[in-house]
């Protein structure tokens, strides 16, 4: 079995005894979970950073969750990112209503969460494949998930359970570049105390280990914000 999908979603839900529920089915999962209770707030959240997929309640204070879908639909950076809406409302007219507005998939209450969590599961493996690959590639680096592997160029990279890890979370998300606390959260956990600086020691470990001789550095090291793993590495510029 491969190792947990680490896709972020954003929950907007006002009742808060089934966002919860849903929070700690999708981690249980190996999703990374956020929620929001107000329309308004989570249209805020979603100018400041975009998740892999959305599950958004039709009813919401501040912002309606179907005004909410058609704002997030004109924006580029959410255009295609999947949407999933929840609504007590089971008519087949606000159904067509809610994909009408560029819902990818709608969910009626009272509904089945194991049902609820392997739609996003489908949906994040049509929009995101790489998030669900047992290889990931980029240039000649290849990262093996379930064999716990890595190559470049055909040389095998010995690395240790770390630093691996910290690979591979930057491989999921080529050109994102992450501060060294979304490090600490997304490879140790939220609930491990590590100071930040330990973050540079692992990623000092983890170049020395792929960088050999005149090898290109993979990693970028953005002054004042963190570290990212190039998405143009190996192309052809």
């Amino acid at each position: 079995m491969m190792s947990g999908p680490n896709a972020r979603i954003l929950i907007v839900e006002d009742e808060e005894p089934l966002s919860l529920l849903l929070r700690y089915n999708l981690e249980t999962e190996g999703y990374e979970v956020e929620t929001v209770t107000r329309g308004d707030d989570a249209d805020t959240r979603l100018r400041e950073s975009t998740p892999d997929l959305v599950v958004l309640d039709w009813m919401l204070p501040g912002l309606s969750g179907i005004e909410l879908c058609r704002r997030l639909r004109t924006r580029p950076e959410t255009k295609s990112m999947p949407i999933i809406m929840l609504t007590a409302r089971g008519e087949e007219s606000e159904r067509v209503r809610g994909l009408s507005t560029g819902a990818d998939d709608y969910v009626t209450k009272p509904f089945s969460v194991p049902e609820l969590v392997a739609r996003i599961r489908a949906l994040l493996r049509r929009s995101r494949p790489e998030r669900l690959a047992d290889i990931l590639t980029l240039g000649e680096i290849e990262l093996d998930r379930v064999k716990k592997r890595v190559s470049r160029g055909g040389r095998d990279v010995d690395l240790g359970p770390t630093e691996f890890r910290l690979l591979e979370f930057l491989m999921e998300r080529p050109g994102r570049v992450f501060t060294r606390e979304q490090l600490l959260d997304g490879v140790w956990g939220s609930e491990v105390y590590i100071d930040e600086r330990t973050v540079d020691v692992h990623v000092g470990r983890l170049r020395k280990a792929l960088n050999r001789g005149r090898d290109g550095d993979p990693i970028r090291t953005v002054r004042g914000s963190g570290y990212s793993i190039d998405d143009r590495f190996g192309k052809a510029s």
